[in-house]
């Protein structure tokens, strides 16, 4: 038995729920709830039940939005014949803030792990490929995560397109700025040694 009345202890447990939150982050977060006298608990459910309500997919890139389609796919001054795939509206938005990026995006929401159970039928790689037939896209840039799973899914959809008109290109991968050679990894070493580029004067 808890040592908290049981509505706190189904919040801890509820709270335990969520990615990254383990039970001593998740009985801080339920007390700091519990004692709070500024309505934060209220605001929170009334934010949570609003997202649940009105935050969807896009119909066209499958990011989250709450206008279908979204902003980016309906703003006319984005490039419309560059897709920059995904693996999540995380990856996404971190694109996004670089603020370098002028063209739109397909998120995948996942990436190939088949001894997870995870195929080509499990993430949005049939939609990805309908878009780029009806839209008429000449450049896809990969830019899934630089993991096994990020890996597999850059080859299998290169290997998808390359009888296609169309111009497949993977993200620069390698040795993040300030980091340190000796503590990187082989496949992030071997990554940036695939990348390089000549210097110029």
């Amino acid at each position: 038995m808890g040592s908290y009345p049981p509505p706190v202890e189904r919040l801890i447990r509820n709270l335990t729920r969520i990615p990254g939150i383990g039970q001593k982050s998740a009985t801080r977060v339920a007390l700091h709830l519990l004692l709070d006298k500024g309505g934060l608990a209220r605001d929170l459910a009334d934010s949570l039940m609003e997202v649940k309500e009105k935050i969807r997919l896009c119909s066209m890139c499958f990011n989250l939005t709450d206008t279908d389609p979204c902003n980016i796919c309906t703003d006319p001054m984005r490039d419309g014949r560059t897709i920059c795939v995904v693996e999540g509206p995380g990856d996404q938005l971190a694109i996004e803030e670089a603020g370098i990026y002028k063209g739109k995006y397909h998120i995948l929401h996942g990436a190939l792990s088949p001894l997870d159970g995870v195929g080509p039928e499990d993430i949005k790689i049939s939609n990805l490929l309908k878009r780029i037939e009806d839209e008429g896209t000449e450049e896809l840039i990969i830019a899934t995560n630089p993991t096994p799973e990020g890996e597999t899914t850059a080859s299998f959809i290169a290997g998808l397109l390359k009888d296609r008109p169309i111009t497949v290109t993977r993200i620069a991968l390698g040795v993040p700025m300030g980091g340190d050679l000796k503590y990187m990894d082989s496949m992030t070493l071997s990554h940036a040694l695939k990348s390089r580029h000549k210097i110029e004067s």
